[in-house]
């Protein structure tokens, strides 16, 4: 049984949904703060509806893949590793664009949340909607993206949900340990970390990601020989078994394999594989050079603002929730 294909469904959950827990939990000392705890029910309506939203997604994309290769059950083989491959390309633009936007604008993360649930307190019939609007959406984008991932890895069955659903439950502990029992969590280095394993977990994705379209294309060339024009490097095959992806970088399946521990493990969380290819090993290092340079210089805008700016979130709010 392959647990470690939960680590980074995982981790993505936990980050994504530390993100959404901290709205919520903003929210909800606001509205005390406010004297409108009677509108708690909306913001856990907006919670409970989120999340239900995201595994209809879920179950919507697990839907398109299987109708899709019913139509004609001939190309199936090449029909799955594609539809892998598609939603791969596109959890690795949104995670990739979250990533950096979310580090950009956590500083003002409570004045905008603020902002947005004084401007519903204001609506006098609308208030519950609105306050409900702001919980659905923030949990809805980050549920969205844990989706997107397990879509492009719906091979590796239930193990990535069943990492969706221990980050989710972790994400709601640290949540509850930081407005509930008041417990203070260093927010800045926590986030740091979990981007630069999301980081590593999103390179790792564009690894897997040229590998389902290589499997395509290969299987493609094999059912239609019309196709083979498609396979560049086919001619190597036999000997190099990879159609679009070039020559082999190295081969360490015998040393450390990626389907045993601990070549798993960093499979898992760091895009490890013990046959790699050149396209392969240029496509991991081109991402983590732009968009991990991206990522740190916006560590680096946030980490150089005053301190007096940079005070956490769990301060601020514990604060603002005892002023009456």
């Amino acid at each position: 049984m392959n647990f470690s294909a939960a680590l980074p469904t995982f981790v993505i959950t936990l980050r994504e949904g530390v993100e959404a827990a901290l709205v919520v939990g903003i929210v909800l000392a606001l509205l005390k703060k406010a004297k409108q705890s009677k509108l708690n029910s909306w913001v856990y309506a907006g919670v409970g509806v989120g999340i239900a939203a995201s595994a209809l997604v879920g179950l919507l994309f697990s839907a398109i893949i299987q109708v899709l290769g019913s139509i004609n059950p001939e190309y199936t083989p090449v029909v799955e590793p594609l539809m892998e491959g598609v939603f791969s390309v596109i959890a690795i633009a949104m995670l990739s664009w979250m990533l950096i936007w979310m580090t950009r604008q956590a500083q003002f993360l409570k004045a905008e949340v603020e902002g947005t649930v004084t401007a519903a307190l204001k609506q006098d019939n609308g208030a519950g909607w609105g306050v409900f609007s702001l919980i659905f959406i923030a949990v809805l984008r980050e549920g969205f993206e844990t989706v997107l991932f397990i879509a492009a890895n719906f091979q590796q069955g239930f193990f990535p949900a069943i990492g969706a659903i221990g980050g989710l439950l972790t994400a709601i502990a640290i949540g509850v340990l930081l407005f509930k029992w008041g417990v203070k969590i260093n927010i800045r280095l926590f986030f740091q970390i979990m981007g630069v394993l999301l980081l590593l977990i999103v390179a790792g994705l564009v690894v897997s990601a040229l590998a389902h379209f290589d499997t395509a294309v290969a299987t493609l060339a094999k059912l239609d020989r019309q196709s083979e024009s498609l396979c560049f490097y086919y001619e190597r095959f036999t000997r190099n078994p990879s159609c679009i992806l070039g020559p082999r970088v190295w081969n360490t399946s015998k040393i450390l394999p990626d389907e045993q521990f601990p070549g798993v493990i960093l499979k898992a969380l760091f895009g490890y594989r013990d046959d790699l290819f050149l396209v392969q090993a240029i496509s991991y290092v081109a991402f983590l050079v732009t968009v991990g340079g991206i990522y740190f210089r916006s560590l680096g805008t946030g980490v150089s603002k005053p301190k007096s700016e940079a005070v956490t979130t769990h301060q601020s709010i514990s604060s603002g929730s005892k002023e009456t």
